[in-house]
């Protein structure tokens, strides 16, 4: 079974594939479709802008690629800005079409919150559906976070957990086999590595069925 780290030249690719190879997998960082396409589950990294990612993604052709394994069923993850590429559209630096996977918009977080921006540093999850695959039976934890833009899922479901930063803040999506998480869990101590597993755990049982 291999993950692949999908390499668009933004994504934090060595922190997360080390992250993967310590849980018992292998991790494969990879900008080939094909490769991408064979793997057990697929992992899309991202630091730095929404619409620059989104630009590099779609020079290489690789959201098309995301958005066909997302389609077919094969498990995704999307950490911190891989996250927020999930959703419609951004509004870092002007109105960006995402990847359209997940229903809503990234924003920013309002001046009237009364927070630092970027949110940045260890904030307590809080599972909104503990009985979740991913979830399930894990006691909440802290997480280690640096955003300055938030999503705002359009259905409920999607979400899975949030934290509190002038109010409640995304922190798990997912829907069917595509996840999101918008701390980064390669860098969250006991608590991120644990949910990673999940995740991990999730694709191998994906691949056996």
């Amino acid at each position: 079974m291999s993950i692949a780290i999908v390499d668009y030249g933004r994504g934090n690719l060595h922190s997360v594939s080390k992250a993967v190879e310590r849980l018992g997998y292998e991790a494969v960082v990879t900008g080939d479709a094909q490769v991408i396409r064979a793997s057990s589950g697929v992992i899309l990294p991202g630091v730095g802008a929404f619409g620059d990612a989104m630009e590099h993604l779609r020079s290489s052709g690789l959201d098309r690629v995301i958005q066909e394994v997302a389609g077919a069923g094969q498990p995704l993850l999307g950490v911190c800005l891989g996250m927020q590429l999930l959703f419609t559209r951004g509004e870092e630096y002007g109105s960006h079409e995402g990847l359209d996977i997940l229903p809503g918009e990234v924003v920013r977080f309002a001046p009237d919150l009364g927070v630092k921006v970027p949110h940045m540093g260890w904030n307590r999850l809080h599972i909104t559906q503990p009985e979740h695959p991913l979830l399930q039976d894990l006691e909440e934890g802290h997480v280690y976070f640096v955003h300055s833009y938030h999503a705002k899922p359009e259905i409920e479901s999607d979400l899975l957990a949030v934290t509190d930063y002038g109010g409640p803040v995304t922190a798990i999506v997912g829907r069917g086999q595509v996840y999101g998480m918008q701390f980064h869990p390669e860098k969250s101590g006991e608590m991120g590595m644990r949910l990673l597993r999940r995740f991990l755990e999730l694709a191998e049982a994906e691949k056996r069925a």
